[in-house]
């Protein structure tokens, strides 16, 4: 059997596997038996990807969010010394290589706004947020009540900053900040007051 389609029967196999797990959790009225409801496995899919954390189910159209994680946003830059580069079209380049022309096992952790909220692998990443805070290209969400931080990204963004790797060889706002405040800028400019 030629790799691709190696990799496509073993994810395969996963979806078929975690869809029979599912089923299984799921509560027998009938008996009075209750087990957790378990995370969805959506079956293995092509992307398109949108941003640094978004892409779009090729058949579905189906938008999914990477859990955990924050990249630029397309439009910002990050300075290394008094050069700026976009940080932003390097978080969607970087997703779009990791992505393009492979299959992708994502879990949905809940629905937000409309997309899913995931952690998805491939043959050549086992979590790919992790894989991308790792290199320095995204960024750790911190905790929130509604979120708890996941520790393994929290550990892959310390050792990027020590090896000032990607974002962390350079100055840069943390992507919610930038967000927040291109937003205010796009709100004032949109209602005709100055901006400093």
């Amino acid at each position: 059997m030629s790799p691709p389609k190696l990799v496509v029967a073993a994810l395969t196999g996963l979806a078929v596997l975690s869809g029979r797990a599912s089923f299984a959790q799921t509560p027998n009225a009938a008996s009075g038996i209750y087990s957790p409801k378990a995370a969805v496995q959506s079956p293995p899919l092509r992307v398109e990807v949108i941003d640094g954390t978004r892409f779009r189910d090729i058949e579905t159209h189906a938008v999914y969010r990477l859990y955990g994680i924050d990249t630029c946003a397309p439009d910002q830059t990050a300075h290394l010394g008094r050069q700026p580069w976009p940080c932003g079209t390097m978080a969607t380049a970087w997703l779009v290589t990791a992505t393009l022309n492979v299959w992708l096992a994502c879990r949905t952790l809940r629905d937000d706004d409309g997309e899913r909220l995931v952690r998805c692998a491939s043959a050549g990443h086992p979590d790919i947020a992790a894989d991308m805070v790792r290199e320095g290209i995204a960024v750790a969400r911190p905790p929130s009540p509604d979120d708890p931080g996941i520790r393994v990204y929290a550990l892959a963004e310390q050792d990027a900053r020590k090896a000032y790797r990607g974002l962390w060889s350079s100055t840069f706002q943390m992507p919610w900040d930038w967000r927040a405040g291109s937003d205010g800028k796009r709100r004032a400019a949109a209602s005709g007051e100055a901006t400093p």
